[in-house]
């Protein structure tokens, strides 16, 4: 995954680089607005780190100008203001996300791995999600197991598309706390697991095979019928790595 990191400050730069290319990720850097603006539209990526406070342009206006050209690419906002009006600002005008300075690199890390994943899903023409007979269509919000539709809340509807998306692959409660609730904690310790148990009595009650599967101290999973899966195919668990932020 590509990574354009618009920052100044040499130390955050480092920092968030020298992390992110740890875990695998290419991350180029621009150190303004106006760069940030004609990189983002020349070039595919699959996430933007974008600082409030550059030096030629607010990057409240570097996201505005994206958005009204057309750039869909996500957007991860970092500031040093942590202000509701702050956050709700930086989202109106187009932000996914908001990350207040000083913050601990593992929840940086989490954050940017969901948006790529969101990312990277709905830049896929908008598909229909389908492992055997349990579809889900993101454009008209629609769930089908079979010829029966489902009826889900938009918590629900985005929990299973969360787990749609990597049919297979465990996804760790962090992650899902982040894609769906846009947070790292949850005043309610079990909201997951409640949102499972809501899924499963709608999506796997009346089915002759269950889909939903919980993996016992790493997350979930939509658990693909063997008949369809691939030899080569392993479980893996997400999670974030650990870092501390740049002193001085």
């Amino acid at each position: 995954m590509n990574v354009l990191l618009v920052e100044d400050d040499e130390r955050i730069v480092e920092f968030v680089r020298r992390g992110l290319e740890a875990e695998g990720y290419a991350v180029d850097v621009a150190r303004g607005g106006m760069e940030a603006i004609r990189r983002a539209q020349a070039e595919t990526w699959q996430v933007i780190v974008l600082d409030l406070l550059l030096p030629d342009l607010d990057g409240r206006e570097v996201c505005r100008r994206l958005r009204a050209a057309g750039v869909a690419t996500p957007i991860l906002m970092l500031t040093a203001l942590d202000s509701l009006e702050d956050k709700v600002r930086g989202l109106r005008i187009g932000a996914d996300d908001y990350l207040v300075k000083p913050f601990a690199f593992e929840e940086l890390l989490a954050r940017v791995h969901a948006l790529g994943r969101r990312g990277a899903y709905y830049t896929a023409a908008s598909a229909e999600l389908r492992v055997a007979d349990l579809v889900v269509d993101p454009d008209a919000r629609e769930v089908w197991r079979g010829d029966r539709p489902i009826q889900l809340t938009p918590r629900e509807f985005a929990l299973l598309e969360c787990l749609m998306r990597t049919p297979g692959k465990v996804v760790s409660r962090s992650v899902i706390l982040e894609q769906v609730w846009r947070c790292s904690t949850h005043p309610l310790t079990n909201v997951v697991e409640v949102y499972i148990r809501h899924l499963r009595r709608k999506v796997d009650e009346d089915a002759k095979v269950p889909l939903i599967e919980t993996v016992r101290g790493v997350g979930y999973r939509i658990r693909v019928p063997e008949t369809a899966r691939r030899p080569s195919e392993r479980t893996r668990a997400i999670g974030p790595a650990q870092a501390a932020w740049p002193e001085g």
